[in-house]
Order: structure tokens, then C-alpha cells, then sequence
């Protein structure tokens, strides 16, 4: 029997989701400017469907295959709980849903953003800003009402209240939806992301570089491609990653739960049903925060941040209090050290944010100095974004350390024995960092939005004034941007940590699905059922002496930068055949540099597009079959090491990248803004190569890795039936 509290979790997906359309319906109802900013937002909008409906076509056939397998497995071998295939296909479906609302939603939102800069500043922010809270909205809405279907469905068929070991596999099974949504998150981030900076790498090198041609010129051919790009890659590839990452802490911290308190029934469904509770009020107290954004006319670079800052801080609070009445009314076992692990969570996440702000916004030092940098040349702008997103390491990375330990403390009671729930309050920590993500990601798709209406103000001729207001707007974006990514960053490295302790949870079910019963431990007899984790550990050998845990993490590591390596290099060869397009029609179209002739755009989107499906195939692949592979080799201590290596060198390589990209984007805008000679001196020059350097660093292998982080450790927890009954090691 599902306790009646639970019923506040579909109620609040489905308040998410009125009000995600309440928003939409508002800014379609703003006028959407002249003829010639809708016909720009046409183009914008056409491109981005049809990128959008290839993507799904190519996703759609590589889904049925892997449905197909997990059928085999399920009923041929009996190695997986037969609801996976089908929780495989809804997570897929519904992260794939929530980008393409999203994308939508942009792609209306972008000439009215633009329209409505001509009026105010804070008009502008407004609609932008709102537009940004239907993807967040819609996100977190179907992320919930996901979760709350599968549960009621497998409540149904495996009643906890008969066995209390039935709601360890109900949460398990419910992870596998994530892989679904972890595998179309990656398709969306990798294609978006090559898909984007090949057109923005084409369009700099040769529209700004070469040519000597503002940026979002529309005699440049790329253009169109350009603010296509913005859509497919930040709003429906970040959409689709963080409703993954957003379900993921859920359904591992359930997990975690149901493991921690299988002895004790009465307390086991209230600690699976509390992250459930919290990111249902989290959803309520986003919708609040929303309605609190707004900005003065007058407004410098730090009044628009402190502007959206405002609405999340006030999110944050709230949900600080709130959570502790959940706790406490849920009746938890050592309620105040949950309450700590939430609010640990939520602290480790903005300070990932302030410290991501600090390092990429032009407001502070270290962009400014890569901008005094230009003044030497490119050579010295990429040497110093080097140093600078390396840098930015150190705070993320000790935020979590702090994070993870303080998390395990605090629900332990400072009880370092008690692994399982010390494994919980990192779960239900990350669920806090997640918490609210409605208007977190809010703040996100606002950046390409209003980057769009920058482009379609810049193409139609809006005057200077309106140009300024949606300049300050995108350059707010480009930091909101950069900080959802290191957001996202870190919720991934507290969710994966979850992961890894839900995949030895899926272990203990894969043995017993394969009739082990029993666990042979230094001379003991243990039953399956009740070993804990660290019988696991001893059971599988997993210490760092045993060179097949030594060997998965030299391969999960290898992997961060494999992935890394093979993304870069898919921008770099689209790139190239975008900058060749460019470059012809410059050359063959005669008076397009005079604006006498119009660009063939169409050309530029069709080579983004062929570049990005033909190239977000292989690194999706290698991230799928590196577990199975491993797992196949070297069993499950092999698979332990490839997702302790993976999580340590993908995280920090993440936060390098996204955050090297942030700081050289707006060490660009920081010139532009009249700095250093202003455009088209040479320092600006410089600083736009240092801009191109940094696409496919902070906008496709970046923000992509935390996927690879995540999906690694789904595809494990999938296959771990799979592994433990065949291995070669």
C-alpha cells in the first residue's frame, strides 16, 4: 500500500507542467517584432525542427535494437527484470520530450526577447527569463510524473508490504528507466554539441576573423546555423541531461533507501518516498522563485546577475526549511542528519555556482586578465584559458569532497560504520543539490535564448540601444550557461557516487536472480539477501591491490578523455567543411558581402546537421559497450574500477573544459563591450580565436562528459544480471 503523502509527488509534476504551459502561452502572446525578425525566427525555427526530427529518426532505430536486447535478456536468459526494456523506452522517451518542449519553446521565445528589449531592459530578461522556466518546468514535471507511474506500477506487482525485500526491487528496476534517459541525453548533448560549433566555429573564423563582419552578420552564411545550434545543443541537449541526472539522484537515493532500511519496513517506504517529497516541494518553491526575477533598467553586468540570483536564493531558503518539515514529518530515522545531507547538497551546489560565476564572468578577474591577454596575440589567450579553467578545478572538486563527506556524517550521526546510510545522505544530498532545478535550469535556457535574440536584433537592424540591452542579456547568458554546466557537473558527481553504491544493490538481485543464495566470505556463510555492501566488496575482492579494479579505472579515465578526444575532433571536421562552405559562397555569391544577394543559409544547416548525426554515433557507442565490455573481461570488481575512474577524471576534466570555454567566451564579450580597442582591434581578434578554441570545450565534450559519467554507470547497473553470470575474470 503506497502511503497517501506520496500522492504530493504526481500533484507537483503535474503543477510543474500547468505552469511550464502558463508561461508559454504568456510569451506567445508578446509580439514577435517586425516581418524581418519573424522571418529570421522562421529560419531558427525550421532548422532546429528538422535537426531535431533526424536526431530522433537516428536515436529511434539505435532504441529499438538495444529494447530488442534487453527482451533477450530479460526473458531468453533471465538476467534482468523483464519491466527493463520497457522503463528503458519511457526514459528515453520522456528525456527526449522534455528537450524538444523545451527547443520549442525557445525557438518562439528568441524575436520576442528581442521585440521586447526594445521596450526595457527588464521586459527583455523577463521574457527570456520565463521562456528558460518552461524548459525547467517541464523538466522536472515529467522527470516526477516518470517516476511517480513506474512507481505505482511496480507497487502493484511487487507489493512491499508482503516482503520488504520487493521494494529493493522496485527502486532497482526503476533505475533502468535512467539508462534510457541517461542514452538519449548523450545523443542530444554530443549531436546538439557538434551541430552548434561547427556552425559557430565557421562562422567566426571566417564571418569575424576574415571578413572582418560583426558576429550574427546576416551576410554570414552560418548565421542561421549558428542560432540553430543554440537551440539543438543548449536548450534540448541540456534539457534532456539534466532531466537525467535530475531522476537519477531520485532513483538512487530510493534505491539506497530501500537497501538502508530493509530490516526495518516501517521505516524503509519513508525513506524511499523522501526524495521523491523533497524534489516535489522543490518543484513548488521554483514556481515561486520565477515570479521573483526581475531587473531596473539601468542595470550592470552584477544588478542581472544578483537579478536571477535573487530567484534562486529565495528557492533555496525556502526549500531548506521545507525539507526539514519532510524529514520530520515523514518520521526518519535521525530526521536532523537527513535534513543535514539536504542542506550540505543544496550548499555544495551554489557554491560550485558562485565559484563557476567567478571564474567565467567578465565582472571578475580572471576573464578580465584573459582578455588583457589578447592584447599579445591568440597565443597567450588560449595559454592563459588554459590556466584558468585549470584553475577552476580546485573549488568544485573540494565543494564535493566536502559535500560527500559532510552528506555521510551527517546521516550516519557521525557513525562511521554505517555504510549504507552514510551512502544514503550522499544520495539525498544530491537530490538537494537537484532540488530546485526548476528554476536552476531556468537560469540555463535563458542563455541561449537570449543569445538568439541578440542574433535576430543584430540581422534585422534593431537599433543600438536595443542592441546593447540584448548584448547585457546574452552576456548574462553566457555565465548563467557556463554555471548550469558546472551545476550540472557536480550534481552528476554526487549522483554517480549514489550510482556506484545502487549498482552492488542490482549485483545482490543478479545473484540471487541467478540462484546464488549464498555468499562464501573468509570461511562464513552469508545469505545474499542480507549482505551489506562491504560483504560485496570482500566477496568481489575490490580493493585497490586487485589489478582488475586498478584496470577499470585506468580504462574509465582513459574513457573521460577518449570521449573528450573524439567529440573535439567531430567539431573540428565540421568545422572545417563549414568554414569551406562559407569561404564559397563569399567567394561565388556575388554582393553577399555588400548585403546586395542573400546568403544560401540553408547549405550551412544541412552541413551541421550530416555532421552532427554521422558524428554523435561512435562516442555514444564507446560510452554504451565500455561497461558491458569490461563487465564481460573483468566481472564486477573491473566494472567498480571503470566507474571510480571514470567519475574522478571525468568530473575534473568537465569542470576544466566548460569552464576554460565560459572564461574565453566572455573574455571576448568583455572586448566588445568597448574594452581593449573594442571589435575589431587586434586584441579582439585574438579573443575570438580564444573564443573558438573554447566552442566545443564548454558547449559539446564538456557538459557531454557528465553524461559519460552517468550513462557508464546506468548501462553497469543495467547489465549487472548480464555480468556476475558471464565473465571471463
Amino acid at each position: 500500500m503506497v502511503s497517501s503523502i506520496f500522492w504530493l509527488v504526481p500533484v507537483s509534476s503535474i503543477l510543474a507542467l500547468g505552469f511550464a504551459w502558463f508561461f508559454f502561452s504568456q510569451m506567445m502572446k508578446e509580439s514577435e517584432g517586425t516581418d524581418k525578425m519573424k522571418s529570421i525566427a522562421s529560419y531558427v525555427r525550421e532548422g532546429a525542427m528538422a535537426y531535431l526530427r533526424q536526431q530522433y529518426k537516428v536515436v529511434g532505430i539505435f532504441f529499438l535494437v538495444i529494447m530488442v536486447i534487453f527482451l533477450i535478456l530479460a526473458y531468453g536468459f533471465n538476467v534482468q527484470n523483464p519491466w527493463v526494456p520497457f522503463a528503458f523506452i519511457t526514459g528515453g522517451f520522456f528525456s527526449g520530450l522534455s528537450g524538444f518542449f523545451g527547443m520549442k519553446t525557445a525557438t518562439y521565445a528568441s524575436a520576442r526577447t528581442a521585440n521586447a528589449a526594445k521596450e526595457s531592459l527588464n521586459k527583455g530578461l523577463r521574457v527570456a527569463f520565463r521562456s528558460g522556466a518552461v524548459m525547467g518546468l517541464v523538466v522536472v514535471g515529467l522527470g516526477l510524473l516518470d517516476i511517480s507511474i513506474w512507481f505505482l506500477i511496480l507497487n502493484a506487482v511487487y507489493p512491499a508490504a508482503t516482503d520488504a525485500h520487493n521494494l529493493v526491487v522496485v527502486t532497482t528496476t526503476m533505475l533502468t528507466f535512467g539508462m534510457g534517459a541517461s542514452t538519449q541525453a548523450l545523443f542530444a548533448r554530443v549531436g546538439g554539441g557538434i551541430f552548434t560549433k561547427a556552425a559557430d566555429v565557421g562562422a567566426d573564423l571566417v564571418g569575424k576573423v576574415e571578413a572582418g563582419i560583426p558576429e550574427d552578420d546576416p551576410r554570414n552564411p552560418a548565421t542561421i546555423a549558428d542560432n540553430v545550434g543554440d537551440n539543438v545543443g543548449d536548450v534540448a541537449g541540456m534539457g534532456a541531461d539534466l532531466y537525467e541526472s535530475y531522476c537519477g539522484s531520485i532513483l538512487a537515493t530510493a534505491a539506497l533507501g530501500a537497501a538502508a532500511f530493509i530490516d526495518a519496513p516501517d521505516l524503509q517506504m519513508k525513506a524511499v518516498l523522501a526524495p521523491m517529497l523533497v524534489a516535489a516541494v522543490g518543484i513548488i518553491l521554483s514556481i515561486v522563485g520565477i515570479f521573483v526575477v526581475r531587473t531596473k533598467e539601468d542595470a550592470t553586468q552584477k544588478d542581472l546577475l544578483n537579478s536571477l540570483s535573487r530567484g534562486i536564493n529565495f528557492s533555496s531558503v525556502l526549500i531548506v526549511v521545507f525539507s526539514l518539515v519532510i524529514v520530520k514529518l515523514l518520521g526518519l530515522e535521525n530526521a536532523w542528519g537527513i535534513w543535514g545531507s539536504i542542506v550540505t547538497g543544496l550548499v555544495t551546489g551554489i557554491v560550485i555556482g558562485k565559484a563557476t560565476e567567478y571564474y567565467t564572468s567578465h565582472s571578475y578577474k580572471p576573464t578580465q586578465k584573459i582578455a588583457d591577454s589578447a592584447q599579445t596575440g591568440p597565443a597567450t589567450v588560449i595559454i592563459s584559458g588554459l590556466g584558468v579553467g585549470m584553475l577552476s578545478t580546485a573549488i568544485p572538486v573540494l565543494a564535493v569532497a566536502v559535500g560527500i563527506i559532510l552528506a555521510f556524517l551527517f546521516a550516519t550521526g557521525f557513525d562511521i560504520t554505517n555504510i549504507n546510510m552514510g551512502l544514503y545522505g550522499i544520495g539525498i544530498a544530491a537530490v538537494g543539490m537537484l532540488s530546485t532545478l526548476g528554476i536552476t535550469l531556468a537560469t540555463d535556457a535563458y542563455g541561449p535564448i537570449a543569445d538568439n535574440a541578440g542574433g535576430n536584433a543584430e540581422m534585422s537592424g534593431l537599433g543600438p540601444e536595443v542592441r546593447k540591452r540584448t548584448d547585457a542579456l546574452d552576456a548574462l547568458g553566457n555565465t548563467t550557461a557556463a554555471t548550469g554546466k558546472g551545476f550540472a557537473i557536480g550534481s552528476a558527481a554526487l549522483t554517480a557516487l549514489a550510482l556506484l553504491a545502487s549498482y552492488v544493490e542490482e549485483v545482490k538481485i543478479g545473484l540471487i536472480r541467478a540462484g546464488q543464495t549464498v555468499l562464501e566470505i573468509g570461511g562464513e556463510t552469508i545469505e545474499t539477501q542480507r549482505a551489506s555492501i562491504m560483504d560485496f566488496m570482500n566477496y568481489y575482492n575490490i580493493n585497490l591491490m586487485n589489478p582488475n579494479v586498478l584496470i577499470g579505472v585506468f580504462i574509465g579515465s582513459m574513457m573521460a578523455f577518449m570521449f573528450c578526444g573524439l567529440t573535439m575532433n567531430a567539431v573540428g571536421r565540421a568545422a572545417g567543411k563549414m568554414v569551406d562552405e562559407v569561404r564559397r559562397q563569399f567567394r561565388e555569391i556575388k554582393g553577399i558581402l555588400e548585403g546586395k544577394a542573400e546568403p544560401d543559409y540553408a547549405s550551412c544547416v544541412a552541413i551541421s546537421t550530416k555532421g552532427a548525426q554521422h558524428e554523435m554515433v561512435l562516442p555514444s557507442m564507446l560510452a554504451i559497450l565500455a561497461p558491458i565490455v569490461t563487465g564481460i573481461i573483468f566481472g564486477v570488481s573491473g566494472v567498480m574500477g571503470l566507474l571510480v575512474g571514470g567519475l574522478g577524471a571525468g568530473f575534473v576534466l568537465a569542470i576544466f573544459m566548460a569552464n576554460s570555454g565560459g572564461a574565453w567566451d566572455n573574455a571576448k564579450k568583455y572586448i566588445e563591450e568597448g574594452h581593449l580597442g573594442g571589435k575589431g582591434s587586434e586584441a579582439h581578434k585574438a579573443a575570438v580565436i580564444g573564443d573558438t578554441v573554447g566552442d566545443p570545450f564548454k558547449d559539446t565534450s564538456g557538459p557531454s562528459l557528465n553524461i559519460l559519467i552517468k550513462l557508464m554507470s546506468m548501462v553497469a547497473i543495467v547489465m549487472s544480471g548480464f555480468t556476475v553470470v558471464f565473465h571471463i575474470l
